[in-house]
């Protein structure tokens, strides 16, 4: 396995590789942006690279400040994401869908979660850790190289997100 995922909570079933649900999981990425210019055959080959998880309705499946290897894509059920600011009161920063990919700021800088992820109802995750990452980019560079660029398209899309969200908040500080 090589991840961290199914260490999280006690009763997470491991499904085995993702290419045993393929058509879920392409079915799950094909409506999302990110993914658009993955063919089904590159898609297919990914799945190879990813574990399937199965996990029950209120589990934490990243917790904020914990170290991260991986990232994981909601195939089926529901999730959010929680940002707890320092503050015993956690907010919901995003709500997440089947196709939703998230956890990739560790598993790209290795740096402690920046959030949480909570189910709201059974779900199932195809996750990919930071060494099947590395054997993508051996195995198949240009899938890898494909992939990794769409990973910082995401992480640019969401930093201009923020920004906009934030923006309006900004003293002027000009001179």
């Amino acid at each position: 396995m090589g991840s961290q995922f199914a260490e999280l909570q006690s009763d997470v079933e491991p499904l085995g590789t993702v290419s045993d649900f393929v058509n879920e999981f392409i079915e799950a990425v094909k409506s999302q942006p990110v993914f658009e210019g993955f063919s089904r055959q590159e898609t297919a080959m990914l799945s190879e690279y990813m574990e399937c998880y199965g996990v029950p309705r209120d589990s934490v499946v990243l917790r904020e400040g914990d170290e991260g290897d991986f990232l994981a894509i909601l195939v089926t059920g529901k999730a959010v994401i929680l940002k707890s600011r320092g503050k015993p009161d956690e907010k919901v920063v995003r709500r997440l869908l089947p196709g939703a990919l998230f956890g990739e700021m560790s598993l790209i800088d290795g740096q402690k979660r920046f959030a949480s992820c909570v189910t709201t109802e059974p779900s199932d995750f195809a996750v990919l850790s930071r060494d099947n990452l590395n054997a993508i980019l051996a195995d198949h560079p240009r899938l890898g190289n494909k992939f990794l660029l769409m990973l910082l398209k995401l992480s640019t899309s969401r930093l201009r997100e923020a920004t906009t969200v934030i923006l309006p908040s900004l003293v002027d500080i000009s001179l």
